[in-house]
């Protein structure tokens, strides 16, 4: 199977920028659709934005905000958050599917996740 390795998660203010990583191994990484999701404490994991085969889509909740791109050269995904905010604090999952999706259970590979907090 395919390993994800996120990392890039910390502490910003409001208004302030991440840029997220997400490090793929053990299968061609052009073989899987990619995937970032997001869950704060006591709530649901949410979909936030995934690629694949050079489409992407997000969460209407971050359109604008944030961008999903790769480099195949380095395996590696990447999240782009721009214009943060409080409510955007979660831990924030690398994952991989077989085809494009949007749900939690359309992918089989996930990652161990990296914590992002935004301040107000």
């Amino acid at each position: 199977q395919v390993q994800l390795v996120e990392s890039g998660g910390g502490l910003v203010q409001a208004g302030g920028s991440l840029r997220l990583s997400c490090a793929a191994s053990g299968r061609p990484f052009s073989g899987y659709a990619m995937g970032w999701f997001r869950q704060a404490p006591g709530k649901e994991r949410e979909f936030v934005a995934a690629w694949s085969g050079g489409s992407t889509t997000y969460a209407d909740s971050v359109k604008g905000r944030f961008t999903i791109s790769r480099d195949n050269a380095k395996n590696t995904v990447y999240l782009q958050m721009n214009s943060l905010k409080p409510e955007d604090t979660a831990v924030f999952y690398c994952a991989a599917s077989s085809q494009m999706a949007t749900s939690p259970t359309g992918f089989g590979s996930w990652g161990q996740g990296t914590q992002v907090t935004v301040s107000s």
